[in-house]
C-alpha cells in the first residue's frame, strides 16, 4: 500500500538523486524485554521531499545488508542513488548499475585499491 500510494504522488524521473541512509529511532528500544533500538534504512525522493521506501535491519544486522532489500522495492533507472560510508560495498554498487541507476559512494579514511567500487 505505501509504496503504491508514493508512486501516485511522486513521478521520479531521470537524473532524480535518491539519497539512502539509515537512522535509529529514539527510543524505540525495550530494556525491559531487552529489546534493542529499531534501525530503518530510507530512499529519499530528494526532488519532491518525499520518503520513497524504508526497510527495518533484522536485529544484530546493519544497513549493508538493508540497503540491497530497499533497492529491490525501487525503480532508479536514470537515478543517481546517493549512499554514506556505510553502504559503500562492491555488491551494492554492482545491484544500483544492474538496476539502471548512478552512484555517489561516501567514502571515509584510506581504501586500497583493491576495495574501490567500480561498475
Amino acid at each position: 500500500m505505501f509504496f503504491e500510494l508514493g508512486a501516485l504522488l511522486v513521478k521520479v524521473v531521470d537524473g532524480e538523486v535518491i539519497p539512502i541512509d539509515g537512522k535509529t529511532l529514539r527510543r524505540s528500544y525495550d530494556t525491559g524485554s531487552g529489546k534493542s533500538a529499531i534501525h530503518m534504512v530510507s530512499a529519499w525522493a530528494a526532488e519532491n521531499r518525499l520518503v520513497l521506501g524504508q526497510v527495518k535491519t533484522e536485529e544484530k544486522s546493519n544497513e549493508i545488508t538493508a540497503i540491497p532489500e530497499l533497492l529491490k522495492l525501487l525503480e532508479i533507472k536514470g537515478c543517481i542513488v546517493t549512499i554514506d560510508a556505510m553502504g559503500c560495498q562492491k555488491k551494492i554498487a554492482a545491484q544500483i548499475i544492474e538496476q539502471g541507476g548512478d552512484y555517489v559512494l561516501g567514502l571515509k579514511g584510506e581504501v586500497a585499491p583493491e576495495n574501490r567500487t567500480r561498475p
